[in-house]
């Protein structure tokens, strides 16, 4: 198993991937949200030019707010800098786009996007849909070390609902997840992954060529400590709470209910938020987002809400953990500690758990 770093993109902050590179840390992937962080190609371009080995890209850059040739040239920027380990990841742009009040891509513009983006990402000729006109583009200076189409850039498409996953098996070379609770959930995103890849003749399974990429965040707990203590919430409490927020627009825009394990504040949590003004509440609904939690929202923090997007434990029951999540195809976890933290947690989870999956 893989184990990369998920970074909330911080001009400032480069670091934090130099040293997760020193500790082992296989992948860093920054995020692409232009209304909360720095610019995610400035961030990644610093990061390569003080890196050497780990492997770098966006987790996840959105669809909706870049054009498909402004994100190829974006990435092959990077990989003129780290040549042959450099990806991108690409989504829909839940945050990105909801933080301005407008839904993620609708899938079928998204299907659309990854038509053109994919041969732009090998340097070759795409069709830009313009109107009712299909227009030829391609980067005609790619030479001269203005970009690097030489070098692979595999794609990873983030999936989360059954359309998405099937695009990411569609056309993916591996897929963004979120982190699933049970080997049943595991093989049920399998499988909507595989009826995608049918439809284009592919075979994608466990033990093919196909990379999968979960986000969670991970606290080692210290001895005889509560899985829901103040530390253990200062580390990951930001990660739980967005899982509140994904499932807040999930109710707002589609009317879907929310997991058992935020049943439990559910009602109090959306009492919160409807105090707030609808015109103006997509700006506070992501609020802190992955970052840290709010005071207001600290008490949403139960063990039972903790424990459905972290993983909580000591350095065994990690490791326990991850072996099993690695029977189930799964490739790499990607960790987004709180901002506050996250070197805490780089340092605990690189020195307990890294060096023994």
């Amino acid at each position: 198993m893989d184990i990369g770093v998920c970074v909330a993109s911080h001009i400032g902050d480069i670091g934090y991937v130099v040293r997760a590179e020193e500790l082992g840390y296989s992948y860093a992937w920054l995020a692409d949200s232009q209304m909360l962080w720095s610019d995610c190609y400035a961030t990644l371009a610093l990061a390569a030019v003080q890196t050497s080995t780990i492997k770098l890209g966006t987790g996840v850059a959105v669809s909706g707010t870049r054009p498909a040739a402004v994100n190829a040239a974006s990435i092959a920027t990077i990989n003129a800098l780290a040549p042959g380990r450099t990806f991108f990841g690409v989504g829909t742009g839940n945050t990105a786009r909801r933080v301005m009040g407008l839904p993620p891509q609708r899938i079928a513009a998204f299907e659309e996007y990854l038509q053109t983006l994919i041969p732009l990402l090998r340097g070759e000729e795409g069709l830009l849909r313009h109107g009712d006109t299909d227009i030829p583009i391609r980067h005609i200076m790619p030479d001269k070390g203005f970009v690097n189409f030489e070098d692979p850039i595999p794609l990873y498409i983030s999936g989360f609902g059954p359309k998405s996953l099937a695009l990411a098996g569609k056309y993916g070379d591996g897929a963004v997840l979120a982190l699933v609770s049970n080997p049943t959930a595991m093989s049920n995103v399998w499988q909507m992954m595989q009826q995608g890849a049918r439809e284009v003749g592919r075979e994608i399974g466990p033990q093919q060529d196909y990379y999968t990429t979960a986000l969670t965040t991970m606290v080692v707990l210290e001895e005889d400590e509560a899985k829901d203590s103040d530390r253990v919430k200062s580390q990951c409490g930001a990660m739980a709470m967005a899982a509140l927020h994904y499932a807040y627009d999930q109710f707002r825009n589609f009317g879907q209910q929310p997991s058992n394990a935020l049943a439990g504040v559910w009602d109090d949590y959306t009492a919160l938020l409807e105090t707030y003004p609808a015109q103006r509440r997509h700006q506070r609904i992501h609020a802190g987002h992955n970052c840290w939690v709010l005071e207001e929202e600290e008490r949403f923090l139960t063990a039972e809400v903790l424990a459905a997007s972290c993983m909580i434990g000591t350095p065994d029951e990690l490791i326990h953990s991850i072996g099993e999540l690695q029977q189930t195809g799964l490739n790499q976890l990607m960790l987004l500690p709180n901002f506050d933290t996250r070197y805490d947690v780089l340092e605990s989870v690189g020195t307990q758990v890294l060096p023994y999956v």
